[in-house]
């Protein structure tokens, strides 16, 4: 399970004066999340997906709509999904029937979730193919130490909401999940942190991937100290909340358009 923020940095956390302010501000991070998933080649032809709950209107979520480009995003584009799958808001017709499926039910069975990240990466699908957990073997990895789980029942393109239940359920109170033969999802209590667990989990994929290639058994850190290092320095919320900021700043330099 995932600790709280130390007390002493949520005053470094943004603060709203409405919903709606609110609401701008994390249409604003996931547009500018899909941009980084463009940039680091997390797309797979239409696959992929990040959603956002909405502030005012909770039981409903901002997402990427179907078949536009991660590095075409802009805050315009977003479309808002309700939980009958219905598109309530945005100029796009088209929804990802995948991401409604998984997304829908993480929200529903999470309720401090305000984010939920995933996309076919090639080495989250890659190490997801092994159906089993991360280990402890490099001080990133730690974030994920006794706070991700798998879900072993692949049973094709998730379509049907049954199956996000189940996802959802192997998730259980963790910010990851590893979808064997699929590909990895994150979640967080913002945009910000979900999309950097995403992108610290494709690395950790990345590296145990090579550390195994070199056929050695990886000298694994002490589940004490792995804890200790979740919890105090690198897998709390706020810790993926910051991390991702250096990123938004280099896309939104790079895109000032994104949030038009």
């Amino acid at each position: 399970m995932q600790v709280k923020n130390p007390p002493h940095l949520e005053s470094l956390l943004p603060v709203f004066e409405s919903l709606d302010a609110e609401r701008i501000h994390r249409k604003r991070m996931l547009a500018g999340a899909l941009r980084i998933f463009g940039r680091f080649g997390f797309s797979e032809g239409v696959a992929g997906h990040i959603t956002a709950r909405d502030p005012e209107f909770p039981e409903t979520f901002w997402v990427n709509p179907f078949g536009v480009s991660f590095n075409r995003m802009k805050v315009s584009d977003l479309i808002r999904v309700d939980e009958e799958g219905k598109i309530v808001e945005g100029k796009h017709k088209n929804l990802n029937q995948a991401a409604f499926a998984i997304h829908s039910r993480i929200h529903h069975a999470r309720p401090d979730v305000i984010a939920a990240a995933h996309a076919h990466s090639i080495y989250g699908k890659s190490w997801s193919a092994m159906g089993k957990l991360l280990d402890p073997i490099t001080q990133d990895s730690c974030a994920f130490y006794d706070d991700h789980a798998i879900y072993d029942d692949y049973t094709g393109v998730v379509l049907d909401a049954s199956e996000g239940d189940r996802i959802a359920q192997a998730l259980g109170d963790r910010k990851a999940a590893i979808l064997k033969n699929h590909g990895n999802l994150t979640v967080g209590l913002s945009v910000e942190e979900a999309v950097w667990w995403f992108i610290s989990m494709e690395r950790c994929c990345q590296a145990q991937i090579l550390v195994e290639s070199m056929q050695r058994s990886p000298q694994l850190i002490n589940p004490e100290v792995a804890l200790s290092t979740r919890n105090n320095e690198v897998g709390f919320p706020f810790a993926g909340w910051f991390s991702f900021q250096p990123m938004w700043q280099d896309i939104l330099a790079q895109y000032p358009d994104l949030t038009d």
